[in-house]
């Protein structure tokens, strides 16, 4: 393993960002900045060799900071979306930001991508960043400190962990909002790379994409991965997920339990193949249906469905639905949990 160290910008309140890259002996290479502990690139030899960055991204710290679809970052307090914007624990009611109409959306502004993490360690194929997350930040109850390690093994994983332990009943609901296009960040749109999920279910949304409660079994629907197919064989299918969500935006229920293959990519052009491991028990599957327009890497335009995020995490809306498990991290209990990106050719 090598490692790299170099400046990365400046935030718009002074504050320094720093890109870290650590190569393995195969040639991949995992790109990270302390600015929101957010993935820069991901770079994979293709089955010719050929090197490719698989993440959209921006060039530097202004990019991060003023972009608004979360690129490579690391989401928390809560990700995805809380109905109403409010929350209850032990009988008391918290209200969050109204940043999705009357809804929150990964935890309402003052967003973790736009803050600087501060480096809690460097060993030698991992780094570790820590978010110190007063009382009360973005409305949640409970001080923690949330660490974000990223590791990259020379069988061409890129495992991403989380520690957190809160010093008050909390919400805590992380995840990593990487954009992959397996023929490289460049190459425009995903539509015919083909996707699996083991998922027998999804949760349905309303047209704001706020869950309902109800979980849909797959079968005979356009929601169905479990047999690898393209992104677009049904994404413009008359259904009213897809047309809710302008392509897939939802949350599977995973099957299984531990740590465990959910899901897949893979790319024919470049023969890229990424598989996902999590122990978490649900993934939020994204086509970038909303990403418009939006300058990036090497002066590259990313628009819609030029990406695809395979977003692990706890059940959106938990806190509404007693029939999620709860997303709930009791006082002085360690919230673990673990997702793994690992890369292959065929």
């Amino acid at each position: 393993m090598t490692w790299k160290k170099e400046p990365f910008g400046k935030t718009s309140q002074g504050s320094a960002a720093t890109l870290y890259t650590i190569e393995n002996q195969k040639g991949m290479a995992l790109k990270v900045t302390d600015l929101g502990a957010a993935i820069v690139e991901i770079i994979v030899p293709d089955r010719d060799g050929v090197k490719r960055d698989v993440v959209l991204g921006y060039e530097d710290a202004k990019g991060y900071e003023d972009g608004t679809y979360f690129f490579g970052a690391c989401v928390g307090r809560n990700a995805n979306r809380t109905g109403g914007a409010s929350i209850e624990i032990n009988g008391e009611i918290y209200c969050l930001d109204k940043n999705d109409g009357e809804n929150n959306l990964h935890s309402g502004w003052n967003f973790y991508y736009q803050r600087v993490f501060r480096l809690s360690k460097i060993e030698d194929n991992s780094i570790t960043f820590v978010l110190e997350s007063p009382h009360m930040d973005q409305g949640f109850p409970g001080r923690v400190d949330i660490y974000v390690t990223y590791t990259l093994s020379e069988e061409n994983e890129v495992k991403i962990a989380y520690h957190a332990v809160p010093d008050q009943d909390t919400i805590i609901n992380l995840t990593n909002h990487s954009y992959f296009n397996l023929n490289g960040h460049d190459s425009k749109e995903v539509l015919a790379q083909k996707v699996w999920i083991d998922a027998d279910a999804f949760t349905r949304n309303l047209e704001n994409s706020v869950p309902t409660g109800e979980i849909l079994d797959v079968t005979g629907t356009p929601m169905d991965f479990r047999k690898e197919k393209a992104i677009g064989q049904d994404i413009g299918a008359d259904y009213e997920a897809l047309i809710f969500g302008r392509g897939y935006d939802h949350n599977w229920v995973l099957n299984g339990t531990g740590l465990r293959k959910v899901a897949s990519m893979y790319a024919e052009e470049s023969g890229i193949h990424m598989n996902v491991y999590t122990d978490l028990p649900g993934m939020q599957f994204y086509t970038a249906n909303f990403v418009e327009n939006e300058p990036g890497k090497s002066g590259v335009i990313y628009d819609m469905r030029h990406g695809a995020c395979f977003e692990t995490q706890c059940f959106p809306d938990a806190t509404h639905h007693k029939n999620f498990a709860s997303s709930i991290c009791k006082a002085g209990t360690a919230y673990d949990a673990v997702t793994i990106y690992e890369f292959k050719t065929r």
